[in-house]
């Protein structure tokens, strides 16, 4: 069914946390114009700079340390500093002085997934559909969970890993699809010629009209779907071909790469700066909606 039939469908308001100008805008010393400072909240994940050493970075946590409050920042390589709450501190451009974050006794249920879909308090998962959403890897699964699971647990859909794209024709072919037991599959680097939009072609001709839908995403991998913002990067780095990917990424920003463990380790670092699906890229968000409508259509 389309988009605008499905529950919880909305209308989606991109929005970059960041800001335009805290990476970008260092501190000038005398030559910027005296202004007020407000306070803000050290919520986790705010991007400020100190004013004094320059040093960019999101809030880790607020603590006390030795009978006063202090906030540890951690920039795009990992590195954290403890700073003393308070001011000299600058964010988009103005000063602020930091508080400490607002604690709730009972925090209020949030209306919105982190989909954006209006969130249901409670919902029993719905018994599992025999249609599938099938992606390429735990990473891309992951992603998807993180920012789809609460829409896909009141749907009843269930994520499956493929595990590489090179058996899709098989796997569809022991699937045996059927209008009412259809495969959405979310693909990487799914571009015109490559090898991916091959095999998506072959399939989708090969399965009955109508019961296997194949997408995908431009990117070489779903870590370029996270927005680079959210990293303090940006763009992405550009990757010479030949070279492993992933490892080659960690490698352009600084981070530990010579071990699989480096890896997962960059991974859920980059899982853990996605808060909503305004943190991903449209390419990648349009997609996934499209498959949730495909298969509960």
């Amino acid at each position: 069914m389309p988009s605008s039939a499905r529950p919880g469908y909305r209308a989606r308001v991109h929005h970059d946390r960041y800001g335009s100008d805290v990476l970008s805008a260092g501190p000038t010393g005398h030559h910027r114009p005296p202004r007020t400072s407000r306070e803000q909240a050290a919520e986790p994940g705010l991007v400020v700079e100190d004013v004094e050493s320059g040093w960019v970075g999101a809030v880790v946590r607020v603590e006390k340390s030795g009978g006063q409050h202090v906030v540890v920042l951690e920039d795009r390589r990992g590195r954290t500093r403890t700073f003393t709450l308070g001011p000299g501190f600058w964010l988009d451009g103005e000063p602020v002085v930091l508080v400490p974050p607002v604690r709730r006794t009972a925090p209020a249920r949030p209306t919105r997934t982190a989909s954006g879909s209006v969130a249901v308090p409670d919902a029993p998962a719905r018994v599992a559909r025999g249609s599938r959403i099938w992606v390429e890897g735990k990473h891309d699964a992951e992603l998807v969970e993180k920012v789809w699971g609460d829409d896909l647990r009141v749907e009843g859909v269930v994520v499956e890993l493929l595990d590489g794209i090179d058996h899709l024709a098989e796997a569809v072919r022991d699937f045996r699809p059927t209008a009412d037991r259809r495969v959405g599959v979310l693909v990487d680097h799914l571009v015109p010629g490559s090898k991916e939009s091959r095999i998506a072609a072959e399939v989708v001709r090969a399965a009955p009209a109508g019961t296997v839908l194949v997408l995908g995403h431009p990117y070489v991998d779903v870590w370029q779907a996270v927005r680079p913002e959210r990293l303090g990067l940006t763009a992405w780095p550009t990757i010479e071909r030949g070279t492993e990917w992933k490892r080659g990424i960690l490698r352009e920003l600084g981070w530990p790469a010579e071990e699989q463990a480096d890896v997962a380790h960059a991974w859920a670092r980059i899982l853990r700066s996605v808060r909503s699906y305004a943190d991903l890229e449209p390419s990648l968000l349009g997609r996934v909606e499209e498959l949730i409508d495909f298969v509960t259509a």
